[in-house]
């Protein structure tokens, strides 16, 4: 209706008679009245959004079958309002002291000389992020990567470096390695054989050591709060029986895990020396800034890894899980058996079985 009104008041240089101050007025008047507006819906909707009054979009996903209880954990954040970032760290958190997730935190398989070393990665929508490698000794690799962002100028602390800075911070120094996983460990050292099995993060879950189940997983979230602020968190204790100092794509900023507060963010599961390669979680995220969904995103991410090395790609596993700016998420995987938990208000218990290259 502007559009049209506007020409028709519009002085062309005809005298309109005595009242045109008075229409150039009111159209002025109107068309503030109209910013004014146009601004205040946004505005209503971010007040709203902290009065519980959650928008659809407020969702926490995370990576394989434990991934529900740590949605859990972070929904008990998000679904009050509170903040993304709060939210991914307290989710994560649960595997990291899960003594029955050997994939992640204290429970977790150590490498072949005994020891059990941490990686981490976190990382807000403004691009802040922090992460620790292979550090010892401190359960919580998740929220040491966290002071890292906030307390240092530097984004990733490695080994002796991130547990002197993890023990200044506060954080207790203990023993990661629990009679479990160190019967574990002298059983694989009977053969001292590596071989990454795919899946193994599920089938390994609270059974205890099954025997040749030799890889090793993490955990990845992505989270959408009711202020429309995207954050993400990855942990991992890396894969069982690797070189002592080896390094996954967990903490590791745009390979395990990458956030952009406009288009969206990504994270990652499986063999990470493939993801690294592949910068995979970046390029997920620069893949759903051109236009693709989620799910198209992280299919092209894990056919570029099969492209590039079809043969190994037959043995190995890795998976992408992304949440785009507006909650939106997908997944895809190499093999079959990847799945992927999601939480909102609808539903805190859901576990989708992410779409794969190779069949069953």
């Amino acid at each position: 209706m502007a559009a049209r009104v506007i020409p028709a008041i519009m002085d062309d240089g005809i005298n309109k008679g005595p009242d045109m101050a008075d229409r150039r007025q009111f159209l002025k008047t109107s068309l503030l009245g109209a910013s004014a507006l146009a601004i205040s819906k946004p505005i209503a909707a971010a007040e709203s959004a902290g009065t519980g009054r959650q928008p659809a979009t407020v969702r926490v996903t995370s990576t394989w079958d434990f991934g529900i209880a740590a949605n859990q954990a972070a929904w008990a954040i998000l679904g009050r309002g509170g903040h993304s970032l709060d939210a991914v760290e307290a989710g994560v958190r649960v595997p990291e002291a899960d003594l029955r997730n050997h994939s992640v935190g204290k429970g977790g398989y150590p490498d072949r000389d005994g020891n059990v070393t941490l990686d981490a990665s976190i990382m807000d929508a403004e691009g802040n992020c922090g992460a620790v490698a292979a550090m010892e000794h401190v359960t919580h690799a998740i929220s040491v990567a966290r002071r890292v962002m906030e307390r240092t100028p530097h984004v990733l602390l490695a080994g002796d470096g991130a547990l002197q800075f993890a023990l200044e911070q506060g954080f207790e120094k203990e023993n990661l390695l629990t009679p479990e996983a160190e019967k574990a460990w002298h059983e694989w050292l009977n053969t001292a054989r590596y071989q990454p099995t795919a899946n193994s993060e599920v089938r390994d879950y609270g059974k205890g050591f099954p025997g040749g189940k030799d890889n090793h997983d993490t955990i990845g979230m992505l989270a959408l709060d009711a202020h429309g602020k995207l954050a993400g968190a990855c942990t991992t204790s890396g894969m069982a029986w690797k070189l002592h100092g080896r390094v996954g794509d967990s903490p590791i900023i745009g390979a395990g895990l990458y956030v952009d507060g406009e288009v969206g963010g990504a994270t990652s599961t499986g063999v990470g020396e493939e993801v690294i390669r592949n910068a995979g979680s970046f390029l997920v995220v620069e893949l759903m800034r051109q236009g693709r969904t989620p799910a198209e995103a992280c299919r092209e991410a894990v056919l570029r890894i099969v492209r590039k090395k079809p043969k190994t790609a037959q043995d190995i596993q890795v998976g992408f899980l992304a949440m785009n700016k507006d909650g939106e998420v997908g997944a895809w995987a190499i093999q079959p058996g990847f799945s992927y938990a999601v939480c909102d208000a609808k539903d805190q218990h859901a576990l989708v079985p992410a779409k794969s290259v190779f069949p069953a």
